[in-house]
């Protein structure tokens, strides 16, 4: 019975980068919320966000980058 290999380490990854961003905008923002209120609560949602635009621009270029090299392989 063979295991591709592979696709659980992309399905891990997947997993473990979710999860951390679960886990630091639930209890990161959460704390921010316990302790100076809503208002900041919302300032770190908005600053999470834009720290994390970067991260998502760079992953939708690799992920184009390897759909047209997969595309161009197939070929």
């Amino acid at each position: 019975m063979g295991h591709d290999l592979r696709k659980y380490a992309k399905q891990t990854n997947i997993r473990l980068v979710i999860g951390a961003i679960v886990l630091i905008v639930i209890v990161g923002d959460g704390l921010i919320y316990l302790v100076y209120g809503q208002a900041a609560a919302i300032s770190g949602l908005f600053c999470l966000a834009i720290g994390l635009f970067p991260v998502l621009l760079i992953l939708v270029i690799f992920w184009g980058m390897d759909m047209i090299v997969k595309r161009d392989r197939d070929n």
